[in-house]
C-alpha cells in the first residue's frame, strides 16, 4: 500500500513538474551576487514583537537556509545541522534499544529535552521514547526532527539563549524554530548512497587458527568453558565494508495560489543497516572440538546503524481574508525500523531450551542468535490559526496545535527462556508507548508611540497546554515468567521484554500560561527587550520566570549584546510514570534493569523523592561586527545553572537491591534504576560564529563560514537522597556522562562556490575530545583517571560536494561525507576494559557516529 502511494506521489510529481508555474523563492535577504546572507534575513524567534535581522538580534540567533540542507548526503535533518552549527551535537549509538531508531540531539551541552522546538513558530510536540540506554541524553525525550524533511523547510532559526519567559518549558538551552517553505513551483531529489569504507584498526578475519588435530588455537581461557577465546586468522589488513545503501527521494510542490500559498512536501527514506563490528574471538559452542567453530561467522554481531523506511510528509498553506491570514500546516510520519540487540552464542545460558532438556544444556538455537527490536513510529501533527490586524493598531495570532508520537515495539528472532520450546514464540508483539500534545495561543502586539522612543512595541498572550503520555502492554508472552523461571530462566522476549499490564499508563496534565513582552530602540544604536511569563501546571504548581536583554551599537559596524533570563523544565509525563525491564549491555555483559516510576515502593525503597521542576539562571553576553559588507562575526558567552536537574540514577545493584526486587514480587531482574532531581549544573561555553560573502570578481560567487564553540559543563551540587548504606544514586558514571560525554569544543568551517552552472560545497569539522567513563562508581576518582576510563581523541571530518546544472531546472551533484573515511579511536581491550572490544570496536560516545565514508550521487528538479 506504502508503495503503491509513493508511485503515485513521483507519477503526480512528473506531471505537474511543467515550467509554466515559474520559478520563484521564498522571502530570503541575499548578497548582490545572489547568495544567502543569513545576517540580513528577518528572524520571528526571540521575540515576538520586533521584526530585526540577524544581525540587528540582542541574542544570538544563527539561521540555516533551505539550500544549506540539501547540499549534502544526508537526508536527516539532525546529521545535517550537526554539520552546520557548532553547538548542536548528535552522536549516532547504537546497541541501545529504540535510541538507535530515534537519536536525540543536543544545544550548549545541555539535554535533549532542554530545547524547544518550534515549527512556523509553534510549540512541536515530542517523541514516546524515553532515551534510557548508554547514549548522550540519557533519561530524556525529545523531538524527532528526523520527521521533518530538508525540503520542506525554508529555514531554520536557531536561538542560542534561554527563552523560557517568551514560549515557556524546556527552553533552557535555546530554541530551533524551523520555517516551512511557502515557495511557488516544483522541486524534486533523487539521492543515492553507500558507505564505502575501510575500518580503522579493525583486522579483516577469514577464520580461525587451527592446530594438532584440526582443533581450533584457544590463546586464553576463563573460570568456565564459555570463557574460552580462540586464535583468529587475519589478513593483516583492515576490514573493508561497502554497506548502508540508502535511497531517498524527495518532492515539493508550491501551487500559484492567490492571496495565499499551499505547498506539499514530502520524503521517502529507505537505509539498509551498517555494520562496524569485529570479529567474535570467544568461543561459541559447549565443545572445545566443536567443528563449527571452523566455519562459524565470527562477524556475528550487528553494530551500527539499523534498517529504516520512513515516510514524510507536510503541507504548509495559508489564504488571506481581508487584514488576516488563515493558516494551516501539519505533517505525516511513519518510520519502519529494525536495531539488532546484543548477540547471543549457542553456550549462553539465554539460549538455554529448558523445554527440551531439563538436566543438560540445549541450545534453542543451535548456532546463537541475534535479537532484533523492530518500531513503528507514528507521528502526526496539524495546526490552524488565524492572525493579522484587528483594528486599534492590534495584530492577533489565535492558534490551535496538536501532535502526537507514537511508537510500538517488536521483537524478532528472539524467545522467551522461561516458557522454552515448543511454546515459546520467536517474535513479540512487546507493546508501546505514546505521547499527545495539544496547546492553543492567543499573542497580541501593539506599537507604542513614545516621544523619546524611536520605537517600542508590546506583547501579551497566553498559552493552554494538554499533554498526555501512554504505555500499552504487550502480548503475555513477551513479559511473562513462564514455568521455566522456576529453574532460573530469565522471562520475558530477549533483548527487549515487553510492558506489562502493571507498566500500563494513561497520564495527563493541563498548563495555562500568561506573558509579557516590551520590546523596543530607545535610538538607532540602543534596543532592548523586557519580558516575563507565569505558568501553572496542574501537577507542578506556579512559575514565573523573566528575561532583559539589550544590544549597543558602539559605531556603525560594533555592537555590544547581552541577556539574563530565568527559565524552568518540568518533568516530563515519561520521566514520572514510565515503567518497564529491558536487557542493557555494560562492558559487554548483559544486565536485566528494571526502570520504575518515582512512587512505586521499590523506587521508594531505594531512596526515591517527588520530582521538583528544573529551574535555570542564564547570563548571556558577546559582540556582533560588521565591519565591511558582505562580513558578519559574532561572538557569544554563557552560562547557564540549572537547580534540581532531573537525571537517570545509575543501575543499582546488589544484593540489597535484589532482596527488595524480589520482596515486590519481581524475579530475574538484578539491577533497578529511577528519576531524581539528582544533580545541580553550571555549563559555560563561548560560541563564535562568522560569515563572508567575498566580492564577486568574475571567478564565481564565494561564501565563507566558520564556527567555534567551547562548552564545560561542571555539577556544582547533588541531591542528599536517602538511599541504602553504600548505594550511590547518582554516582560517577553518570555524572561523567554529562559532564565529559559531549566535545568540550567543536568547529565547523565551510565553503561555497559557484559560477554559472557550477557548485562546489566543501564542509570541515573538528570534533573535540569526549571521555568515556568506565564502570567504576567512586565519585574521587577524576575524569579519565577510572581504571576503564579512555579517551576519544578528537577528530576532522570533512565533507564534499560538487554540482552542476545540466539544463535549466535539472541537476547533477555527487560528493562524499566523511571523505578521508575517519574514524573514532578504538575501545581498548583486556584488563578491566573487558573483551567487548573486539567485536564492538568503536564508542557509541563518538559524536560523529562511526560509519566512516559516504559516497553519493542526487539528482534534483526545480521548476
Amino acid at each position: 500500500m506504502r508503495s503503491t502511494l509513493l508511485v503515485a506521489l513521483a507519477c503526480g510529481t512528473a506531471a505537474i513538474a511543467t515550467p509554466a508555474l515559474g520559478q520563484t523563492t521564498d522571502d530570503q535577504a541575499t548578497t548582490g551576487s545572489g547568495a544567502f546572507d543569513p545576517s540580513q534575513t528577518i528572524i520571528v524567534t526571540g521575540s515576538r514583537v520586533s521584526d530585526r535581522t540577524v544581525a540587528d538580534s540582542p541574542v544570538p540567533v544563527d539561521v540555516i537556509g533551505g539550500e544549506q540542507l540539501q547540499n549534502s548526503g544526508y537526508s536527516e535533518t539532525n546529521k545535517v545541522l550537526n554539520q552546520l552549527v557548532p553547538s548542536f551535537n548528535f552522536p549516532q549509538p547504537s546497541l541501545t534499544d529504540g535510541t538507535d531508531s530515534m537519536r536525540p540531539a543536543t544545544l550548549r551541552g545541555l539535554a535533549p529535552d532542554q530545547t524547544l522546538v518550534l515549527i512556523n513558530g509553534k510549540r512541536r510536540h515530542t517523541s514516546a521514547l524515553l532515551n534510557l540506554n548508554g547514549s548522550v541524553g540519557r533519561g530524556s525525550s525529545s523531538v524527532d526532527l528526523n520527521e521533518i524533511p530538508p525540503i520542506a523547510i525554508d529555514r531554520i532559526e536557531v536561538l542560542r539563549d534561554g527563552a523560557s519567559s517568551l514560549y515557556g518549558s524546556d527552553a533552557i538551552a535555546g530554541v530551533i524554530n524551523i520555517e516551512l517553505s511557502k515557495r511557488v513551483g516544483v522541486r524534486g531529489t533523487v539521492t543515492y548512497g553507500q558507505y564505502r569504507t575501510r575500518m580503522d584498526g579493525v583486522d579483516a578475519v577469514t577464520g580461525v587458527v587451527t592446530g594438532p588435530g584440526g582443533l581450533p588455537v584457544v590463546t586464553s581461557a576463563g573460570s568456565s568453558p564459555s570463557g574460552d577465546f580462540l586464535e583468529l586468522q587475519t589478513t593483516g589488513k583492515d576490514r573493508v565494508r561497502h554497506d548502508g545503501e540508502t535511497v531517498t527521494l524527495a518532492t515539493s510542490i508550491g501551487l500559484p495560489v492567490e492571496n495565499g500559498y499551499f505547498v506539499f512536501s514530502g520524503q521517502f527514506s529507505d537505509r539498509d543497516p551498517t555494520n562496524r563490528s569485529g570479529a567474535d574471538p570467544r568461543r561459541q559452542f559447549n565443545n572445545v572440538g566443536d567443528p563449527r567453530e571452523l566455519t562459524f561467522d565470527r562477524y556475528n554481531h550487528r553494530f551500527g546503524d539499523g534498517k529504516s523506511t520512513d515516510y514524510n510528509f507536510f503541507v504548509n498553506a495559508g489564504h488571506d481574508i481581508g487584514t488576516l491570514e488563515l493558516y494551516a500546516f501539519g505533517s505525516y510520519g511513519i518510520r519502519d525500523a529494525n536495531a539488532a540487540g546484543f548477540y547471543r552464542r549457542s553456550n549462553d545460558s539465554r539460549n538455554r531450551d529448558y523445554g527440551a532438556s531439563l538436566t543438560d544444556f540445549v541450545p534453542y538455537y543451535p548456532n546463537g542468535f541475534l535479537p532484533a527490536i523492530t518500531s513503528e513510529i507514528e507521528d502526526v501533527s496539524g495546526a490552524v490559526g488565524l492572525k493579522g490586524e484587528i483594528g486599534g493598531g492590534w495584530n492577533a495570532d489565535l492558534s490551535v496545535v496538536y501532535g502526537s508520537n507514537q511508537l510500538d515495539y517488536g521483537v524478532v528472532n528472539s524467545f522467551n527462556t522461561s516458557i522454552g520450546s515448543p511454546d515459546s514464540p520467536e517474535r513479540f508483539d512487546a507493546g508501546g508507548m505514546a505521547t499527545g500534545q495539544t496547546v492553543a495561543n492567543l499573542d497580541l502586539t501593539h506599537p507604542l508611540n513614545v516621544d523619546f522612543m524611536k520605537s517600542l512595541g508590546v506583547a501579551v498572550g497566553g498559552e493552554y497546554r494538554n499533554e498526555n503520555f501512554k504505555i500499552r502492554p504487550g502480548q503475555e508472552a513477551s513479559y511473562i515468567n513462564g514455568p521455566y523461571s522456576a529453574y532460573g530462566a530469565p522471562g520475558g522476549s530477549q533483548v527487549f521484554p515487553g510492558f506489562r499490564p502493571n507498566n500500563a499508563v494513561d497520564a495527563s496534565r493541563d498548563s495555562f500560561a500568561g506573558y509579557v513582552e516590551v520590546d523596543g530602540d530607545v535610538s538607532d544604536a540602543l534596543s532592548f527587550q523586557l519580558a516575563g511569563r507565569y505558568e501553572h501546571y496542574s501537577d507542578f504548581g506556579d512559575t514565573l520566570n523573566g528575561k532583559v536583554a539589550a544590544r549597543f551599537e558602539i559605531v556603525p559596524g560594533v555592537a555590544l549584546r547581552g541577556s539574563a533570563s530565568t527559565g524552568f523544565r518540568a518533568p516530563s509525563l515519561a520521566q514520572q510514570f514510565f515503567a518497564t525491564t529491558s536487557t542493557n549491555n555494560v562492558a559487554g555483559t548483559l544486565i536485566e534493569v528494571g526502570t520504575f516510576p518515582v512512587s512505586n515502593p521499590v523506587s521508594v525503597a531505594l531512596g526515591s523523592k517527588p520530582l521538583k521542576a528544573e529551574k535555570s539562571t542564564n547570563l548571556g553576553g558577546g559582540i556582533a561586527l560588521n565591519p565591511i559588507a558582505g562580513l558578519s562575526l559574532t561572538a557569544d558567552y554563557y552560562n547557564i545553572k540549572v537547580r534540581d536537574r532531573v537525571t537517570l540514577t545509575e543501575n543499582l545493584q546488589g544484593a540489597d537491591v535484589v532482596t527488595i526486587l524480589q520482596n515486590a514480587g519481581i524475579n530475574n531482574v538484578t539491577s533497578a534504576r529511577f528519576f531524581v532531581n539528582g544533580v545541580d549544573t553550571r555549563t559555560q561555553g563561548i560560541d563564535i560564529v562568522g560569515t563572508y560573502h567575498l566580492p564577486d570578481t568574475g571567478f564565481g560567487s564565494v561564501t565563507l563560514t566558520a564556527g567555534y564553540n567551547y562548552n564545560k559543563t561542571k555539577i556544582t551540587d547533588r541531591a542528599s537522597l536517602p538511599s541504602l548504606p553504600g548505594l550511590i544514586l547518582f554516582g560517577r558514571t553518570e555524572s561523567l556522562r554529562l559532564t565529559h560525554g559531549q566535545p568540550r569544543d567543536k568547529i565547523n568551517l565551510s565553503a561555497d562556490w559557484s559560477l554559472d552552472r557550477f557548485g562546489i560545497t566543501a564542509r570541515t569539522n573538528r570534533y573535540g575530545k569526549v571521555l568515556s567513563p568506565g564502570g567504576s562508581n567512586d565519585l574521587a576518582v577524576g575524569p579519565g583517571d577510572g581504571p576503564a576510563d579512555y579517551t576519544l581523541g578528537a577528530k576532522w571530518i570533512t565533507d564534499i560536494e560538487g554540482r552542476v546544472t545540466l539544463v535549466d531546472g535539472l541537476q547533477v551533484a555527487v560528493g562524499a561525507d566523511n571523505v578521508f573515511d575517519v574514524y573514532p579511536d578504538h575501545v581498548p581491550v583486556g584488563g578491566a576494559f573487558g573483551t567487548a572490544g573486539y567485536y564492538l570496536p568503536y564508542s557509541s560516545f563518538s559524536p560523529f557516529g562511526f560509519n566512516g565514508r559516504f559516497l553519493y550521487g542526487r539528482l534534483s528538479i526545480n521548476y
